[in-house]
């Protein structure tokens, strides 16, 4: 699927008052990824649920790898989407685990897709209208022949180092504060990948708006000034690529045109005994 395939009325960001004046146009898939109670409780009308889990391997010591490639299309296949579909993803957190499915998509060979400003926070806060019942979901077939992954949008710990120090990359930790500088330790090692620059996910929220994406000119000149640049070649991570997933989204957001996402992340780096690591 290329852009020309792309839904022609959605925008990559879609405002919740335009998404509510299309929800019933046949070609759109919503795809919830809250919590499962959350879900059954409330969610957009005609909106399948994906577990978040189904998108990892979530084994011990780093559950953010990549699962194998034929359990990404069978979840995706699960909830309908097929090479025709337009996905609008959201979830009830701050976009964390929709921003993953649509870099999962991507991944995939799949580029007609919307993420959904602010998500379920945003769509209740403001008044749109809700369902409680589960639609009937009809699977599409798995993808066959089975996709190779986009290495464009895929970085990897062996990528990272043969490319350290490098003036090119841009190394973009989305953790907080406390873990970049090794003040929290949820690893084997504390602390962060050398030369890599700190941009905490929630910062690129508006809580006063209900967890919308601050204006992208703002975040695009404050991404500038920690040298996030889209000449650059862009790696982002956190510790698990849940947190890193919304900052790879921002970056297509915004245009960059080499952002990759490492989903060992911290927990596999800090393994690494060959890893060098930094907290200053």
């Amino acid at each position: 699927m290329n852009r020309s395939q792309e839904c022609h009325f959605l925008p990559r960001l879609v405002q919740p008052e335009q998404l509510r004046s299309v929800l019933s146009a046949p070609e759109i898939i919503l795809v919830d990824l809250s919590r499962p109670h959350v879900y059954e409780e409330v969610h957009l009308p005609q909106a399948r649920h994906l577990a978040p889990e189904s998108l990892m391997l979530g084994r011990r010591p780093f559950p953010g790898m990549l699962p194998p490639v034929k359990q990404l299309t069978e979840a995706i296949a699960s909830v309908g989407i097929n090479p025709e579909s337009h996905v609008v993803a959201y979830d009830d957190e701050g976009g964390g685990w929709a921003a993953r499915f649509l870099w999962t998509l991507e991944l995939l060979g799949m580029t007609s897709y919307s993420y959904l400003n602010g998500g379920l926070i945003t769509w209740l806060a403001e008044g749109f209208p809700v369902a409680c019942e589960q639609p009937v979901v009809q699977p599409a077939p798995v993808l066959t022949p089975e996709p190779v992954l986009n290495p464009d949008f895929l970085a990897d710990a062996a990528s990272i180092l043969a490319e350290l120090g490098s003036t090119d990359l841009v190394l973009l930790d989305a953790r907080s504060p406390e873990e970049y500088y090794g003040h929290q330790q949820y690893a084997q090692r504390a602390g962060h990948i050398p030369g890599a620059v700190n941009f905490e996910w929630t910062r690129a929220l508006d809580e006063e708006r209900h967890l919308r994406l601050r204006p992208l000119a703002q975040l695009r000149q404050e991404l500038a000034q920690l040298g996030v640049t889209p000449d650059k070649n862009v790696v982002t991570y956190c510790q698990a690529h849940h947190r890193s997933a919304l900052t790879w989204l921002l970056g297509r957001l915004l245009d960059f045109p080499r952002i990759r996402a490492y989903p060992g992340s911290w927990a596999e780096w800090a393994t690494l005994s060959h890893a060098p690591v930094a907290t200053e």
